[in-house]
């Protein structure tokens, strides 16, 4: 299953011309795809899904989330493994 996580991006740059940022997920840090939301800074939430940021989120909206995924045991766990260095 793949699902969208919601995360705080912590910091943006330009990497060659695409805009990545480091997001975090509750302590988790992934390097993450931010072109599809250009207007994203840092300190917004993001939806991520598998290594592109998707859309912004407010942040009530992703600590809701997160709080309904830490209820579903380790699937957000496994999300954030996504695999060899993979994004979730």
């Amino acid at each position: 299953m793949c699902l969208g996580i919601p995360g705080r991006i912590v910091s943006a740059d330009d990497a060659g011309g695409l805009l990545m940022g480091t997001v975090d997920f509750g302590g988790v840090a992934r390097e993450v795809c931010l072109a599809y939301v250009p207007e994203a800074r840092a300190g917004d939430y993001v939806i991520v899904h598998v290594g592109f940021a998707i859309s912004l989120v407010d942040e009530a909206e992703a600590r809701r989330t997160l709080e309904i995924l830490a209820t579903m045991g380790d699937v957000l766990e496994r999300e954030l493994a996504g695999g060899a260095g993979a994004a979730p």
